[in-house]
């Protein structure tokens, strides 16, 4: 089965909050993926919180135990058209983009995306058990 994972989750599974127990158990269970968008939040947060070494290495490690997608021209126009449905970040709407091209669930504690979840978008919520 497949998954996809937004910054929320990674930085989570990061920073060894509540969340990081599924997550991890979400990438060695799953065939788990994020939008290279997704993963650059991750990296600016890290390089804000840890600075460039310690950011380049955590991505690195995430990059060999998930696979990154990079957006082609297709994924670009549906997350512009889902950033254009209001309510979120463009990064976000990759992540959905991202979601939908795989009919995939996303694993997240974003509530922007979480209250999206209907028919067409599964979401895990992970702030709650």
């Amino acid at each position: 089965m497949k998954v996809v994972l937004d910054a929320w989750a990674l930085i989570a599974l990061l920073r060894r909050e509540p969340a990081a127990e599924r997550v991890a158990e979400a990438i060695t269970r799953y065939d788990a993926h994020v939008s290279s968008i997704n993963l650059g939040e991750v990296l600016y947060d890290l390089i804000r919180s840890h600075g460039r070494p310690i950011a380049a290495e955590r991505v690195h490690e995430l990059r060999q135990a998930i696979r990154v997608e990079d957006p082609d021209w297709q994924l670009v126009r549906d997350a512009a058209e889902i950033k254009a449905g209001g309510g979120l970040s463009f990064p976000d709407a990759f992540c959905v983009a991202t979601a939908r091209r795989h009919v995939a669930p996303i694993y997240t504690g974003d509530p922007e995306i979480v209250r999206l979840a209907g028919e067409d978008l599964r979401v895990v919520d992970l702030r709650s058990p």
